[in-house]
């Protein structure tokens, strides 16, 4: 079971006005602990006006074994995001807990083309991605179609620019902003017309390994089907959503009754007693077991486990593949008990 580990802050980089880079220097000990693949996040946490608060954030930097960086975007009463544009400063000491996520590309010797939709602060798993699909061999290429509100709000825009010099021939970039019409970019959203753009017209002889899109939910919908309705394998598509939709009208409303659930973690074995309207891991952190989560909406993978004995169903599942399913796994955070008994080890995954 993965656990935090206190990393200093390196030093801070603003990028935009609503975002920063954050660099974590990691010691000796926790080289291994904190080695991750590119596409993957990490989870903070740190106690903010008295309340706990954990936050999922992608590393957008390339592997090192002393230090890694992420990128935050300051959002509407972000908890965190605020005290990192405000408060935090290089010196200071954060909880973080070892990367995980399966928004991954593993680099290889042999060649890949890849293509990423990204928009927003979803460019920050694709940062680390880009780097390890050019730097894995000298003739792959990375198509990457980015969306923002202006260029003045564009994440790693000066990042990206010198990729193009650095990698003319291999990285292709497509700038697209919804509210400023500037020269270099594209004017609108992402939307099926982007995806065609690129697959008929810009990249239209161009066999592509894979593609990666990480934004809102609605954007990663539309560009998946326009993909597949090309005729790219479903299996070819990875995503990863930096937000989810509310899954409280979701909920069904004849869910009666109480579940009595195990559960297992640490090697340790709790009992609790829960509604079925309840969400498991909301009945799970009631009780105070220190379950392993992040983003509470899905959105993440930190609070999968194994259902081994009765039945729940998720309420809303963007990540866990069919036989993952099949093999008794559920994210907790949208897990509803069903059966009246249930056991959900987080040591089985």
């Amino acid at each position: 079971m993965s656990k935090f580990h206190s990393l200093t802050v390196k030093h801070i980089k603003p990028l935009t006005p609503s975002s920063v880079a954050i660099t974590f220097s990691v010691p000796k000990d926790l080289i291994q602990t904190f080695d991750f693949i590119p596409g993957q996040y990490i989870t903070i946490k740190k106690e903010i006006k008295g309340k706990e608060l954990r936050r999922a954030y992608s590393i957008c930097s390339s592997p090192k074994s002393d230090s890694f960086t992420i990128g935050v975007k300051k959002v509407e009463r972000g908890g965190f995001s605020d005290y990192a544009h405000n408060k935090l400063a290089a010196g200071d000491v954060l909880e973080v807990m070892p990367p995980e996520g399966r928004f991954t590309f593993a680099p290889t010797e042999n060649p890949k083309t890849v293509a990423a939709f990204a928009a927003g602060s979803g460019i920050t798993p694709i940062m680390s991605i880009v780097k390890a699909v050019l730097a894995s061999n000298p003739v792959s290429k990375f198509v990457l179609v980015y969306g923002n509100k202006s260029q003045n709000e564009t994440m790693f825009y000066t990042d990206l620019a010198k990729l193009e010099l650095d990698y003319p021939d291999r990285f292709f970039a497509y700038f697209i902003n919804s509210q400023t019409q500037e020269d270099n970019s594209l004017f609108g959203r992402i939307d099926s017309s982007t995806v065609n753009y690129i697959l008929k017209n810009k990249h239209k002889d161009t066999n592509f390994d894979a593609f990666y899109l990480c934004g809102p939910e609605a954007m990663i919908n539309q560009v998946s089907d326009t993909l597949q309705d090309n005729d790219i394998p479903k299996d070819k598509i990875h995503f990863e959503l930096f937000t989810t939709t509310e899954i409280l009208d979701e909920m069904p409303v004849n869910a009666e009754g109480q579940t009595n659930v195990k559960v297992i973690l640490e090697d340790e074995e709790f009992n609790l007693t829960m509604d079925r309207k309840e969400l498991v891991l909301d009945a799970v952190l009631k009780q105070n077991i220190d379950a392993p989560y992040s983003c509470q909406g899905g959105v993440c993978s930190s609070c999968i486990a194994r259902v081994t004995e009765g039945k729940a169903e998720m309420v809303k599942n963007q990540i866990l593949t069919d036989g993952e399913i099949e093999e008794g796994f559920i994210l907790t955070c949208q897990a509803l008990p069903i059966t009246p008994n249930l056991t959900v080890d987080f040591d089985d995954v």
